[in-house]
This record gives structure tokens, C-alpha cells and sequence, in this order.
């Protein structure tokens, strides 16, 4: 105030001059902490770049960006560091933020014209390269691009051309070189993609279409599109992970909707079936399988997969002529499934059909020679096909391989009754009959033995004299001991137990 006094300035107006004196203090205080603020963000922008750290370095550049939005080289940074990330879309409004900024900025041109070209901007990407040229007539990566710029320009044309004319596979060949200049051009992806559909490869159209989602902002027709492809594929986890990938770019969208309502409806069938199948209820899975060739009758792999999977199930449930008749019609529907034929062989095996059973193995083998549970029942097919044409117990007693103790009894009581001895009136007749009650009471202590039986069924004969260990060449009596050792007359006292 004294100073004020000193040059005759009035109290109001010398108060505005030390206010304005001390503002300026503060602001230059303010602005030198900003200006060293954002070269310290530059500055670990750059080392944490160098690093490969390049969310940190991010961050930083989105500081620095911040404090000072008119520097043109910031932008510049910020968008290699995009670029780094593999973000193209998010470099670009950098680059011309700092192509804005500073005009002559060749470098900031270069890029940009280098991503929209990889785009597949043909029109755009030309404008960036002769603006460089007009600086730098010399600019040797400037005029190669623009002569790929027109290149590109001339085979999009080309393979537009060839498509409406049905030639799709000339059309893919174009496509190629399209895409090997324009990797990232989504146009390019779904018209070579649509020409695999055509040609019928839906697989490589998936891998057109899938990174095709992802270069454009709101690509749904893309998702959906690929959502039905692996749905067509039987791939129905894939196809709803796709379909809601559109739904979260609009809950809205009709045609997703549709189809992820049915995609969910049958995936949900199938995993429910095959979590009965894992917890063994296999008429329950059955059933599921029923309903789920119900719910999708058009697409023919869900039809085979729930066939195959009925087969199994039959076999589980040792249904052996039903399981036969499905694992034969699953067979027809899909040959070379490895699964389907080991699936019926078990059946064959129930059905005490040696042969067919080796022969549906030896198949199998053939489409899936490392799996050990196809070169185990092979083993074991073929050890019950060299018992059978031996003696094979379920055959002598008439029941199936699935029979129990009850069943078994009872047969061999009414076989017993039927061949005992005693019954017979003829040296001839006895001795047949002898041998037939031998093998009978022979099948009856091996079928109601759980070991001997598991054994049986594994395709060892427990009987045999060639697997007992020291066993010689006359076969033994079931119960230790002969009663035709008298020899002369003799009558039979059996206890049917």
C-alpha cells in the first residue's frame, strides 16, 4: 500500500495491481509444476515402453495427454503405444489429433496412412501417402505404399467382380493377397468367408469370420453368423458363447435372440444328458437324448450324437438287441465313429455274437488305432470268440450274459433235470448225456462264482485245464469229484442247489 501511496494510485486500482501481481506468481508456480508433471509422465511413458510394459506406459501417456492437449507429440506417443497393444482403432484419433495439431508432421501421416491401408481404406490411406510425397517427393516407404494403396484398390475390385460371378474359389485365391495387404479389413474376411460357405467349408469361414468380430466396433451379424456356424457344427458351447457376445452389443437384437434361445434350450439337454450318463442313469439320459433330437430335427450331427450316445447307454443297461439295432443305425449315420462301433462290439459281446463283435473292434481300431480301450476289447473279443468255439457256459445254460444267479439256477435246474443220466437207457445215450451234465454243472459253478464269472467275461475260461497252474489234459469235475469213476451201473443222487 505504501508503494501505492508513493505513485498515487487510488486504493481500488492499487489493489487489482497486487492482485493481479500475486495471481501471476501463483499461476507461473502452477504452470512450471504442470510442465515438469508431464515430462516426468513422458519420460516413464517412454522407459516402461522400452520395457514392454505397455498398460503402465499407457497410463502415463493418458496423464501427459491430459496436462497438456496441444502437444502433438504426446498424441504422436500415446498412439504407438496403441499401436504396440495391438489397437490400430484407438491409434488413429491420435494420429490425427496430432496431424492436426502439426500439419507437416510426416511421420503422424506415414502411420496413419500405413493402418488405414491395413484397413483396407484404400482411398483414405492414398491421401496420407501423396500428402507425404508432396513434402518429401523422395520418401521411398510413402511411394511404396501408395503403389500398394493402388494395388489393393485394383484386386477389391477384382474379387467383387469374381464373386457375383459364382466364382468363389478364383474369389478366394484374389482374397489372399487382399488380405495379406489389408490383415485388418473386415469387408475382405466376411466375403472370403462367404465364399467358404458356398463351397461348403464352414470351418474356415469360422476362421474368417471370428477375428472379423472383433475389427469392427459393432460387428453383431458377424457373432451371429458365427454363432450358427458352430451350432450347424454341433459345436453348441461355441455357438453360445458367439450369440451372446452379439447380445452384449444389444440385449435388443431379434435375430440373436432367437437363436440364443434355441442354443441354450438344446445345450442345456445335452450337458443334462451326458451329467446322467457321468451319475449312471442311463434311462434317464435316454430319455434326454429323445428329447433333444425333438428339439433340433434339422441339423443331423445332433441327431447322430444323441444316436451314439442312446447306443452307449443301451449297451450300459445290457439291452443287447435293442442296443445292436440303434448302435447299427448310429453306425449308418456317421461310419467312421470309433465310439459307435466299440459301442456295439460290447453289444455283440452281450449278445454272445464273438465275430461280429472282433470284426466291429478290428473297425474301430482303424479310425482310432491309439485308443486302449478299442485294442483291449479287441483283445478281449478275441479271447471270448477262441472260448466260444470251445465251450461258452451262458450258451450251454441258454441264458444271456446278462443273466443273474436266479436266472442261472433256474436254467441249469431244468437242464440238469432234463440231461441227468439216469434218464437215459442206452450205453450211448448215457455217455452224451454224462458229458452234457458235466458241462452244464461245469457252467453253473463258473456263472454263479462272481470271480470265475468275471474272469469268464474277461475271455479266461477258469476251468481250462491250459490257465490252471500245473492243471494236466483230463478236465475235472466241477465239485471235486466224479461220480462215473465207479464205473459198471450206478444212479445219480444230485442235489439241485
Amino acid at each position: 500500500m505504501e508503494s501505492c501511496r508513493r505513485t498515487g494510485l487510488n486504493g481500488v486500482l492499487c489493489s487489482l495491481s497486487l492482485l493481479c501481481v500475486i495471481l501471476d506468481i501463483q499461476l507461473d508456480g502452477v504452470l512450471g509444476a504442470t510442465h515438469v508433471e508431464i515430462e516426468h509422465h513422458l519420460e516413464m511413458g517412454r522407459k516402461l515402453l522400452a520395457a514392454g510394459q505397455l498398460a503402465e506406459a499407457l497410463s502415463h501417456y493418458h496423464s501427459a495427454v491430459e496436462g497438456d492437449s496441444k502437444n502433438y507429440l504426446t498424441y504422436y506417443k500415446r498412439a504407438a503405444v496403441f499401436l504396440a497393444m495391438g489397437k490400430s482403432k484407438s491409434a488413429l484419433p491420435d494420429l490425427a489429433r496430432a496431424i492436426q495439431l502439426k500439419p507437416d508432421f510426416l511421420a503422424a501421416r506415414l502411420q496413419r496412412g500405413n493402418i488405414l491401408l491395413k484397413q483396407g481404406n484404400t482411398q483414405e490411406a492414398r491421401e496420407d501417402f501423396e500428402a507425404v510425397l508432396q513434402r518429401s517427393p523422395d520418401h521411398e516407404e510413402a511411394r511404396d505404399q501408395l503403389m500398394k494403396a493402388n494395388q489393393l484398390e485394383e484386386l477389391q475390385e477384382e474379387a467383387n467382380g469374381l464373386y457375383h460371378q459364382g466364382e468363389y474359389s478364383t474369389t478366394i485365391t484374389v482374397l489372399e493377397r487382399v488380405i495379406e495387404i489389408s490383415p485388418w479389413d473386415p469387408e475382405s474376411r466376411e466375403l472370403r468367408a462367404d465364399c467358404y460357405i458356398r463351397m461348403g467349408d464352414p470351418q474356415k469361414a469360422i476362421q474368417d469370420l471370428t477375428p472379423a468380430t472383433r475389427l469392427r466396433n459393432d460387428n453383431r451379424a458377424a457373432f451371429l453368423k458365427v454363432s450358427m456356424l458352430h451350432y450347424s457344427l454341433g459345436g453348441h458351447h461355441e455357438s453360445l458363447n458367439h450369440v451372446r457376445e452379439c447380445l452384449k452389443l444389444d440385449q435388443d437384437d431379434k435375430e440373436c435372440f432367437s437363436h440364443y434361445k434355441q442354443v441354450k434350450k438344446l445345450s442345456k439337454q445335452l450337458d443334462s444328458a451326458e451329467e446322467l450318463i457321468q451319475a449312471e442313469g442311463y434311462q434317464e439320459a435316454i430319455d434326454k437324448y429323445e428329447t433333444v433330437m425333438k428339439t433340433e430335427p434339422n441339423i443331423p450331427l445332433y441327431t447322430n450324437l444323441a444316436k451314439g450316445r442312446i447306443c452307449f447307454c443301451l449297451v450300459k443297461l445290457k439291452l443287447a438287441q435293442e442296443a445292436i439295432d440303434v448302435c447299427s443305425e448310429a453306425h449308418q449315420r456317421d461310419p467312421r465313429n470309433a465310439n459307435i462301433l466299440r459301442d456295439r462290439a460290447e453289444a455283440y459281446i452281450l449278445n454272445q455274437d464273438y465275430e461280429k463283435a472282433v470284426e466291429d473292434y478290428q473297425e474301430a481300431r482303424e479310425f482310432d488305432g491309439d485308443s486302449n480301450d478299442i485294442r483291449e476289447g479287441l483283445e478281449r473279443a478275441q479271447k471270448l470268440l477262441k472260448i466260444s468255439r470251445k465251450r461258452d457256459y451262458y450258451k450251454i445254460l441258454g441264458v444271456n450274459r446278462n443273466a443273474n444267479k436266479q436266472e442261472i439256477i433256474k436254467a441249469y435246474r431244468k437242464l440238469a433235470q432234463q440231461w441227468h443220466p439216469d434218464n437215459f437207457q442206452s450205453e450211448s445215450e448215457k455217455k452224451e448225456a454224462e458229458k452234457k451234465f458235466i458241462d452244464i454243472a461245469s457252467a453253473k459253478e463258473v456263472l454263479t462264482d462272481p470271480e470265475m464269472r468275471q474272469k469268464f467275461d474277461a475271455g479266461e475260461d477258469p476251468l481250462d485245464p491250459e490257465n490252471q497252474q500245473g492243471g494236466g489234459g483230463q478236465q475235472s469235475w466241477p465239485f471235486h469229484f466224479s461220480p462215473f469213476e465207479s464205473g459198471g451201473s450206478f444212479h445219480f443222487k444230485f442235489q439241485y442247489n
